[in-house]
């Protein structure tokens, strides 16, 4: 049986590198211009651009890790380590929200002037950076937890330099310099609302929580519709990293030769895989039925497994 986890499209690892020296190189540009101009705007964006190439530079590191082949010390590989990168990138990106709306609060207080030409330019430019990115990551954010933490960042500072557009041809007629700082909440509330949903999604794959958009009681109710199963009991299901996902249960069937029960086993193998992408299954078969469902029952008939990496 094949597995059914989504392969990375080819050459990811350069796409990952070019995103990560062109979205560096663009930072130093706009630090340079954020002082210049004394916008705080530019200044966070650069903040949030420093971000997108730390979860650039977590994913592409990640990705090589992922390559690994397991061990005899973590015997299920390094498929975890792209999770955790997307987790770390969902903290550093909170915290970076927090400074900006600080930040931003002191700069109501005492407003500055700022030079809304260079704005203009810096944050069309950065447009023009981000969308390249997101373009280059936009195949592989689909399946992969760890990419589409990287392409979240990018798709909130793309957001953020049209803002910045904006709000710097709205400076450009206008005395209304309070809109630099409120540009920076705006910012500010793009990278919390991007973390979230990585730091969210990360964190239930890390506490092996059930894999988003399964129903548990629907797997069971599944599983027990095939054929020669008669009950199925401590079912677990957790993901193995964004893009595997194993199950554990107990299955009660009649008491038969073995070579019947690995027909039982293949037909709920294929089962698992076509319909909920399950590719990494442990089934221990029982022919007495449980006392206690949850619990572990003696009168076992044996032990068959199937594991899919």
């Amino acid at each position: 049986m094949h597995t059914h986890a989504h392969p990375h499209t080819p050459g990811l690892g350069r796409r990952l590198q070019f995103s990560l020296w062109i979205t560096t190189a663009f930072i130093v540009v706009e630090v340079v211009a954020g002082l210049r101009a004394d916008s705080l705007a530019l200044l966070s964006d650069a903040g949030h651009n420093f971000t997108d190439a730390l979860a650039l530079a977590l994913a592409w590191a990640a990705f090589l890790w992922q390559q690994r082949p397991p061990d005899p010390s973590r015997t299920f590989g390094y498929q975890r380590s792209g999770v955790l990168a997307a987790f770390v990138n969902a903290l550093v990106l909170i915290a970076l929200s927090l400074w900006i709306f600080w930040e931003s609060y002191e700069r109501f207080l005492a407003p500055r002037p700022v030079e809304e030409n260079l704005m203009l330019w810096v944050a069309g430019a950065g447009l023009i950076v981000n969308l390249a990115v997101m373009k280059a990551l936009h195949s592989d954010s689909a399946h992969d937890l760890n990419v589409r933490g990287a392409y979240l960042h990018m798709l909130g500072d793309a957001l953020s330099s049209v803002g910045i557009v904006i709000g710097a041809v709205a400076l450009k007629f206008t005395d209304a310099l309070w809109i630099d700082p409120a540009l920076s909440v705006l910012i500010g509330g793009l990278i919390l609302w991007s973390a979230w949903g990585v730091f969210r999604e990360s964190m239930q794959i890390l506490l092996e929580g059930l894999p988003a958009g399964l129903d548990r009681d629907g797997v069971c109710e599944a599983l027990k519709r095939v054929e020669g199963i008669l009950d199925v009991h401590d079912l677990h299901i957790w993901s193995l990293s964004s893009q595997a996902r194993a199950l554990s249960c107990h299955a009660l069937i009649e008491d038969v030769p073995p070579s019947e029960s690995r027909v039982i086993l293949k037909r709920m193998n294929l089962l698992l895989e076509k319909e909920f992408q399950i590719c990494h299954t442990t089934v221990q078969f029982e022919h007495v039925e449980c006392e206690h469902a949850e619990e572990i029952c003696t009168g076992v008939h044996g032990v068959l497994s199937s594991h899919e990496h």
